[in-house]
């Protein structure tokens, strides 16, 4: 679930994690806290305003570092740029449309992460497995549909 994201809850959330409190952390940290999926140039507009002498390459530091720390999460659908998300913590995968690029979490069914177990891990301890499924959503399945 997306967590609160009051100033004085990111400041802590912030803090817990062993970063420093700074305008620009709590402004992308602001952005992406609400349910959603966000590319860093998304997140930039979002922050510009508030911080206008921010730039794109350090959105994309504060991005990284919050990723670092397990604040943010960061996915990365095939033919899309990176994604951005507050909901972590969790076991969730995502849809993404075939048409438009809309990204949707999807609970994972099976259970406990890593919920998908390979018949072959090459010696490897398996941790975490992302899923991306596949398909066309409502408004595009609409759009698609002729008229009566």
């Amino acid at each position: 679930m997306a967590q609160d994201t009051t100033v004085g809850t990111a400041e802590a959330r912030l803090r817990s994690v062993g970063l420093k409190v700074t305008a620009p952390r709590l402004a992308v940290l602001d952005a992406v806290s609400t349910p959603g999926h966000r590319d860093a140039d998304t997140v930039f507009s979002l922050v510009s305003p508030q911080l206008p002498k921010t730039s794109l390459q350090a959105v994309y530091g504060v991005l990284a570092a919050l990723v670092s720390s397990g604040l943010v999460r960061k996915i990365e659908p095939a033919g899309s740029a990176a994604l951005y998300e507050s909901r972590v913590g969790d076991n969730h995968h995502h849809v993404a449309c075939l048409s438009c690029g809309s990204i949707a979490d999807v609970d994972c069914a099976i259970g406990a992460s890593p919920c998908l177990t390979p018949s072959n891990t090459n010696g490897f301890s398996i941790h975490v497995a992302e899923v991306t499924f596949w398909g066309v959503c409502a408004p595009c399945q609409s759009a698609d549909t002729p008229a009566v």
